[in-house]
């Protein structure tokens, strides 16, 4: 028997962008869904025109904030809405079509969030970001209840990284994130309101934070050198050293305040991926054994393929003769733009994510990662 479709609740923060938001709505207003919306206005210089209704009847609820409250201007949805989902866009991100509500009502009960598929089509790859149980905040669907109950999102962060910290105590509450390919989301990313320093700033910092919080003693100090160094390099690529000196600065001197609840070793393993990556190189070797390996388009914990590489007894080798590709990156976007990447290539590749599909070309020996 078809599940009946939940309904859902769209929650849309905007600032000085009337024009991506009304590209949102509009798209929005062709969705054949039970749904309603509330667009939160961070203190917009001019507050946007808002229709009350969309095409489809959809109610649209505006709230104009004199400040910008950042990522806390979510939590506004709490108490004014009592919709089965919360849908997190921003206001220039929409779903593509309405399957993503096919998914929620098929996710199991212990799904606490369903994160989507968000593409770039302006760039024509997918959003950086995230990891398997953590998703990217411009395309996620949240149980109302759940949403609640943990009380949205630490307003503290401002932006960036509160993800990470709200995917954290989902986990430690006894839910999980889950990834639903039918979840599309089309993030047109506009430049408007993006300051590289500001945003680096906000990025070690807030991950800083994280890994206080959420890390086992036994990690706590390799994480933070971890997170420290891959905001490091993304200021040196991005020219952003400054905001990220004056968030490394923050970070130090507000590290000793922020409360740790250390997640057990195996949870924290799925928190970073490595769980994820363990399931599926084992998989892989388990069906075809490969002795060397080349990590390639290593990105976002690269770190967690190479450790179960380790452990599998492969060795990892930089030339051509390796007996596998194995990508490196447990950021699912990245990760499923390298697989359509290597798709056709003639060697074994392997994606270490279960939910990204197998690469391996037909003659190759079985593995199913995907």
């Amino acid at each position: 028997m078809t599940p009946e479709r939940p309904s859902v609740c769209f929650v849309i923060p905007t600032r000085d962008r009337p024009d991506e938001l009304a590209c949102t709505l509009a798209v929005l207003g062709t969705l054949d869904i039970d749904a309603h919306a509330v667009v939160i206005d961070n203190g917009s210089e001019t507050p946007p025109l808002v229709p009350g209704s969309l095409r489809n009847s959809m109610d649209v609820e505006l709230e104009c904030l004199t400040f910008n409250e950042g990522t806390g201007s979510r939590n506004r949805v709490i108490g004014r809405t009592d919709a089965d989902w919360i849908v997190m866009l921003d206001d220039d991100s929409y779903p593509v079509d309405d399957g993503f509500v096919d998914a929620l009502a098929e996710a199991p009960d212990g799904a606490s969030v369903v994160s989507a598929d968000v593409r770039l089509p302006n760039a024509g790859t997918r959003e950086m970001g995230g990891l398997p149980e953590v998703f990217v905040g411009c395309g996620v669907a949240i149980r109302r209840n759940v949403f609640e109950s943990l009380g949205g999102y630490d307003a503290s962060f401002g932006y960036y990284a509160e993800e990470y910290d709200f995917a954290a105590r989902v986990l430690l509450d006894g839910g999980s994130v889950r990834f639903d390919p039918r979840f599309r989301v089309d993030h047109m990313k506009s430049p408007s309101g993006r300051d590289l320093n500001v945003i680096l700033e906000h990025l070690v910092r807030n991950n800083g934070w994280v890994m206080q919080r959420y890390a086992p003693d036994a990690e706590r100090r390799s994480q933070l050198r971890e997170a420290r160094g891959r905001c490091r390099a993304i200021a040196e690529h991005e020219d952003a050293t400054p905001g990220y000196a004056r968030g490394l600065h923050e970070l130090r001197a507000t590290l000793h305040t922020q409360s740790r609840t250390p997640m057990p070793q195996a949870m924290f393993d799925r928190f970073t991926g490595l769980a994820a990556a363990r399931e599926a190189l084992q998989t892989a070797y388990a069906a075809g054994v490969f002795e060397t390996a080349a990590v390639i388009d290593e990105g976002k914990n690269a770190w967690c393929v190479r450790r179960v590489l380790d452990e599998l007894g492969v060795r990892i080798v930089c030339d051509s003769s390796a007996d596998a590709l194995v990508i490196g990156t447990m950021s699912p976007g990245p990760m499923l733009d390298s697989v359509d990447r290597w798709a056709q290539c003639d060697r074994r590749v392997i994606a270490p994510w279960c939910s990204a599909r197998d690469v391996r070309p037909a003659h190759a020996p079985m593995s199913r990662v995907g």
